[in-house]
């Protein structure tokens, strides 16, 4: 009876063990996958405008599922993960990155049909291959 207990405690430890190592690659994979950062400022119309026309539907695009918004507010101090990226005291302003990297950037809400063809523009920029460091 003791070493069925014995065995049955290092299974469970196992799977603990393994439970916990997969939800950690996932997070980091998620830390470092694509997004794509909106910076903001409230009472900026060009903002609402793409909150009306563009913000309920981008979560369930495919180019929402593989670089997801988020939002930054450009009166607040910009945060430490976002370092690496030049701001601008523009809103609202979208910055494609990637593993730590801009891939490009849509400067203003240019509407609905603009946004879409500018956003597949940066869409491609994030599927060419990488050289040395750098997109081709």
């Amino acid at each position: 009876m003791k070493l069925a207990g014995k065995r049955r405690m290092r299974e469970f430890i196992s799977r603990a063990v393994l439970c916990g190592a997969t939800f950690m690659a996932l997070m980091l994979s998620n830390a470092r996958a694509a997004e794509l950062v909106m910076f903001e400022q409230a009472g900026c119309a060009w903002c609402e405008a793409f909150d009306r026309e563009i913000a309920p539907i981008y979560g369930k695009t495919e180019e929402g599922l593989r670089a997801p918004l988020r939002r930054v507010d450009i009166a607040q101090p910009l945060p430490a993960d976002l370092a690496f990226i030049e701001t601008e005291r523009l809103a609202p302003l979208f910055v494609l990155i990637d593993r730590g990297h801009e891939i490009g950037r849509i400067r203003g809400y240019p509407g609905e049909d603009h946004f879409w063809g500018l956003l597949g523009v940066l869409m491609k920029k994030l599927d060419a291959p990488v050289t040395g460091g750098e997109r081709a």
